[in-house]
């Protein structure tokens, strides 16, 4: 793999560019499946990692970068007083109205991409290893799955996340599964993977996973670059 060129800028760069010349792992899991623990352990451990549901939290805070256009295109109601994203209001409305949810998609996706970009761009030159793309809905996404060279798949039994979810995010059973549906289901999800992390609740069974897994990618990056 070659190391990514210090005169290119980032705005000139799809992630497919990326391809061979540093290793792309995806990260990803239903939702309350614990994919935040996982990807902090591994940026511990020198990963570069990219989140993101981070990116598209920061985005639709205060001042965001998306917030203009979401109040031109919904309305002043699904900001609140603070100026971020009415989270609650629009989650709502998508899930009542798929038109919305496309509406939406085109405001944030573009936004969200070139974050990611710029984001790889500068953990690539910095050195990292690997990189780590945290997607909650990657194996929803085509595009995604053909981008990763490595997949892994965080993993709990369904009423886990829901417990989880419920206890985080305050909100209904009810809402939970509805988010729940709105996704791929555990088993397409699982039979994607390259790897799995389980991840009930014990943090040194975690920890202990997640070194592994960071030991594996790491041999798999060496064979690809004596390969090269």
């Amino acid at each position: 793999m070659a190391t990514l060129s210090s005169n290119l800028h980032s705005d000139q760069f799809e992630l497919s560019d990326l391809k061979g010349q540093i290793l792309l792992v995806g990260l990803t899991g239903g939702i309350g499946s614990g994919k935040t623990a996982v990807s902090d352990l591994l940026g511990q451990l020198g990963a570069g990692v990219i989140d993101t549901d981070l990116i598209s939290h920061q985005i639709t805070a205060p001042n965001g970068k998306a917030i203009p256009a979401i109040r031109q295109e919904f309305g002043p109601e699904f900001i609140k007083a603070d100026g971020a994203l009415d989270r609650p209001k629009m989650r709502t409305l998508v899930f009542a109205q798929p038109e919305a949810r496309k509406t939406l998609e085109a405001i944030t996706h573009p936004l969200i991409r070139q974050e990611t970009v710029n984001q790889a761009v500068e953990l690539s030159r910095a050195g990292a290893p690997y990189l780590v793309f945290a997607v909650p809905l990657l194996v929803e996404s085509k595009s995604w799955q053909n981008l990763v060279d490595y997949l892994v798949v965080v993993d709990c039994p369904e009423e886990v996340q829901i417990e989880r979810v419920m206890h985080r995010n305050k909100l209904s059973r009810e809402e939970v599964e509805k988010i729940l549906d709105a996704q791929t289901s555990r088993k397409e999800r699982l039979a994607c993977a390259n790897a799995v992390i389980e991840n009930q609740g014990n943090l040194d069974l975690l920890d202990s996973q997640v070194r592994q897994l960071n030991q594996k990618i790491l041999q798999i990056q060496k064979d690809l670059l004596s390969s090269s």
